[in-house]
């Protein structure tokens, strides 16, 4: 069962795969495009994930009875930091009123954005290995 840390993950990656794509089309604008929409949609999804990131580690923690505990929260700690970071990148895209592929691809390269998906796929497959070897023991 994906935790909402996962679920946050996956809905900023698919966002992070999306905007990928955008970047490469040499848009000048999203008004008009087809994807422009879609971009706009994706980039609202990924910044609500991130606006309750807190809550969906604290959740998890608990939730998952995550030992050791100290250095769980930790490593959250850091993670909210740094998805208030991207949080701000996106919602300052997000506010322009057109917004290009040369736009997405400087978002993309922000080191706040690569912190945050660094730290989410860092705690998704910690979780994933977890939840792996709990699905063995059951099945033995």
């Amino acid at each position: 069962m994906q935790t909402d840390i996962q679920r946050c993950c996956e809905t900023i990656e698919e966002c992070y795969e999306f905007t990928l794509s955008y970047a490469a089309q040499g848009h000048l604008s999203d008004v008009g495009v087809t994807s422009g929409p879609q971009l706009r949609q994706h980039l609202t999804r990924a910044v609500e994930a991130l606006r309750g990131i807190e809550a969906s580690c604290a959740s998890t923690l608990h939730a998952e009875q995550l030992e050791p505990a100290a250095q769980y929260e930790a490593y959250f700690a850091v993670l909210v930091r740094d998805a208030h970071a991207a949080r701000a990148v996106m919602e300052l895209v997000l506010a322009q009123p057109a917004i290009s592929s040369q736009l997405i691809d400087n978002m993309n390269a922000s080191i706040h954005l690569r912190a945050l998906l660094t730290d989410l796929f860092l705690i998704a497959e910690i979780l994933e290995a977890r939840q792996a070897r709990a699905a063995d023991a059951v099945a033995q």
